[in-house]
């Protein structure tokens, strides 16, 4: 009768779990097994940060992946991490904070883009060690575009040109394109009906140099637990 509580008091956490940050915990019983952990984050729905989102929007709350990445860092048993996206966009600064945190990890990491990795997707799909994309999945380049204030400061011109810079600073240093080539995506006036920007689909976001690879869940689990045996042999090299 314990065990069964015990089953059940588990399912019930990795339900929870599933609900608010759409991830499943590592099986503890499993550490026994040779084979890396990895650790699989999610990233859907609009990246929510100083404003609350309407609830029937599908959102990743910064402060759900904040002290999760925190965690990942801090947890000796996790060796890698799983990145999925599927996201709109959403809040600027929020979308480049968790990037900027999976950039400076410090453990293996893979993306994977599947459905749509628009707008501040981007820079968290480039965030990664290496990066996947679907084949159908799509990606939308633009400028900056936000409303409202910011910490109660009206935003500027200036405020969009500075985030903008820094957006094409961290997609340029975290992929191959050149920041020459990535603000004519941003800007070209034909590829968007009635707006500026760019969608990149599959392929195309491969030969733009903004995604390393077309290729499926399979494919980003065998190159994250390669990444994961190279940075092993590197730890014991220096030890």
């Amino acid at each position: 009768m314990i065990n069964q509580n015990q089953s059940d008091n588990k399912q019930d956490n990795i339900n929870e779990s599933i609900k608010e940050f759409g991830q499943i915990p590592l099986p503890q019983e499993e550490n026994k097994n040779d084979k890396p952990k990895i650790h699989c984050l999610t990233i859907i729905g609009q990246i929510e940060g100083h404003i609350t989102l309407p609830p029937q929007n599908k959102t990743t709350k910064y402060e759900h992946v904040i002290p999760q990445l925190v965690a990942i860092r801090d947890n000796d048993e996790v060796d890698g991490v799983l990145i999925i996206l599927n996201t709109v966009g959403g809040d600027v600064e929020a979308g480049l904070a968790i990037a900027e945190m999976i950039a400076s990890l410090g453990k293996p990491t893979v993306s994977l883009v599947l459905g749509g990795g628009h707008s501040i997707g981007v820079p968290l799909a480039v965030a990664a060690n290496y990066s996947f994309i679907a084949s159908s999945a799509t990606m939308t380049i633009h400028p900056v575009r936000m409303s409202g204030t910011v910490i109660g400061v009206p935003q500027t011109f200036e405020y969009f040109d500075k985030m903008q810079d820094r957006i094409i600073e961290f997609i340029s240093k975290n992929s191959k394109i050149s920041q020459k080539r990535l603000k004519e995506l941003m800007l070209d006036t034909g590829k968007l009906a009635k707006d500026v920007g760019t969608i990149v689909i599959g392929e195309e976001a491969v030969k733009e140099k903004i995604i390393d690879e077309v290729g499926g869940l399979d494919d980003a689990l065998k190159k994250l637990y390669e990444l994961i045996d190279e940075n092993k042999k590197l730890k014991e090299d220096i030890n």
